[in-house]
C-alpha cells in the first residue's frame, strides 16, 4: 500500500495526500519503520526465521498477522504477496513448504524459507527492510511525484533508522509488536473503496 504508516517525531500525522517534498515521505517512513507495520513485519519476519521447522508457530505466526491487519485489502495484499513469494522460493527445493500455513503471509513466508535455507536472520531482515522501504519510495517517485534524486536521497536518509530496526527486530519477543498507525490505517481502509486506483493496495 503507498505508504503505509503514519507519525512524524512529534505525534502529529501527515497523510499521503500531504506527502509533497523529499523530507514529508522520510518523515512518514520514519514513521512507519519506528510505530508501524514494517516494524510488526520485521519482528514477525524474525521470529518465523527462528521456527522455520515448526509448523505449529509458523501457523501461530500467521494467524497473528492476520489479526493485525486493520483491511481486509491489506489482509489480501499480505496474503497474496506471501504465496507468491513461497511458489517462487520453490526453484530452490526444501522440506520448508510443507509447513507453511495456508495462506501464508509474506513477513512469515520471507523468514520461514530464508531460515530454513540458511540465510543469516541479519541478512534476511536488511533485505526484506530495505525492499519494503524502496518499494514505498518508488511510488512516491511516481505519484508525488519525486524526482529520482530525491527519491534516492530518502533511502540513504533511512539507512541508519533500517539497521537499527534490524538489530531491534533480530531478538524483540511478540510483545513488543504495537504501533500507533491509525493515519496509515484509515488510509488503507479508504484505498480499498476507490473506484480508480493506481495500485492494487
Amino acid at each position: 500500500m503507498p505508504f503505509r504508516l503514519l507519525v512524524s517525531q512529534d505525534w502529529r500525522s501527515r497523510s499521503p495526500e500531504e506527502t509533497k517534498t523529499g523530507s514529508d515521505l522520510k518523515t512518514w517512513l520514519d514513521g512507519l519503520i519506528a510505530h508501524g507495520g514494517i516494524k510488526t513485519d520485521a519482528i514477525i519476519l524474525a521470529h518465523a526465521h527462528r521456527g522455520h521447522d515448526d509448523s505449529g508457530k509458523l501457523s501461530e505466526l500467521a494467524d497473528l498477522v492476520l489479526a493485525l491487519t486493520a483491511a481486509a485489502e491489506r489482509t489480501l495484499e499480505a496474503t497474496l504477496t506471501g504465496d507468491s513469494f513461497a511458489i517462487a522460493a520453490r526453484a530452490w527445493p526444501s522440506d520448508v513448504f510443507a509447513r507453511l500455513p495456508a495462506p501464508c503471509p509474506y513477513p512469515v513466508a520471507v523468514g520461514a524459507i530464508a531460515g530454513a535455507q540458511g540465510i543469516p536472520l541479519r541478512d534476511t531482515l536488511i533485505g526484506y527492510l530495505t525492499a519494503a522501504i524502496h518499494s514505498q519510495v518508488s511510488v512516491a517517485v511516481r505519484l508525488v511525484p519525486l524526482g529520482q534524486t530525491a527519491g534516492l536521497q530518502v533511502m540513504a536518509g533511512l539507512e541508519t533508522p533500517i539497521a537499527a530496526l534490524v538489530d531491534a527486530a533480530a531478538s524483540a519477543n511478540l510483545d513488543a509488536i504495537g504501533g500507533i498507525a491509525y493515519a496509515a490505517d484509515i488510509a488503507q481502509m479508504r484505498h480499498e473503496t476507490l473506484g480508480i486506483r493506481v495500485f492494487r493496495s
